[in-house]
């Protein structure tokens, strides 16, 4: 079984069958503040609901943005952690691919998903759904200058926002990428922006 966690935008945790690909139990919320507080009770609802024990589980897929610093590394961090008290592998895979995946068109489109303080993160998928630009972080005023920076013909492409990522999306691509041995993303957080608390610096020198 695959149990896989994203909290780069809103929380959502799923178990995987990954000889289907398809979800045994999900649990979401697009509330974008309380991470800490829902991740725990969901995964120990999807792992009750499929009637699985941890030592089911097989492989881990972390969600790894780009999302906020704040929400983004508590599904990482759950993620880590689960699969290291498991012996089992951790399998990052970018958050916006899991929208893509999750539309009923073809592409091309723009997955947009809120990165706080007035911007979005952005990623651009070709006809075949795959990530031709992005991830990327832009202003809404500035969105169409990043992309055309990026992808010059991707401006024009529809636009999809997404308010959470379905994990069970990245359950499903997981199962894919193993099943035919395509790498995985780099197991590093796509946060795109420095965090909003920063290490105080020296404390001043005080003369007598």
């Amino acid at each position: 079984m695959l149990l896989a966690i994203d909290t780069s935008a809103g929380t959502s945790v799923a178990l995987v069958d990954p000889a289907t690909g398809r979800p045994l139990a999900t649990r979401s919320t697009e509330d974008s503040r309380r991470h800490a507080e829902v991740v725990g009770p969901f995964l120990a609802e999807v792992l009750a609901e499929a009637d699985v024990t941890p030592a089911d589980v097989t492989g881990v897929v972390a969600g790894m943005g780009p999302g906020p610093f704040t929400g983004l590394r508590v599904g990482i961090a759950a993620a880590r952690t689960f699969a290291a008290a498991r012996g089992v592998p951790l399998l990052p895979l970018v958050s916006h691919d899991a929208v893509a995946a999750d539309q009923d068109r073809p592409g091309p489109f723009v997955v947009l998903t809120d990165a706080r303080r007035r911007e979005v993160y952005w990623s651009a998928y070709d006809q075949t759904g795959t990530r031709v630009a992005g991830p990327g972080l832009a202003k809404p005023a500035d969105l169409d200058e990043a992309i055309r920076a990026s992808r010059p013909d991707a401006v024009d492409w529809d636009r999809v926002t997404a308010r959470s990522i379905p994990a069970w999306r990245l359950g499903a691509l997981a199962a894919d990428r193993l099943a035919s041995g395509t790498p995985f993303a780099d197991d590093t957080p796509r946060y795109l922006r420095d965090p909003d608390v920063t290490m105080p610096g020296a404390p001043k020198r005080v003369k007598q």
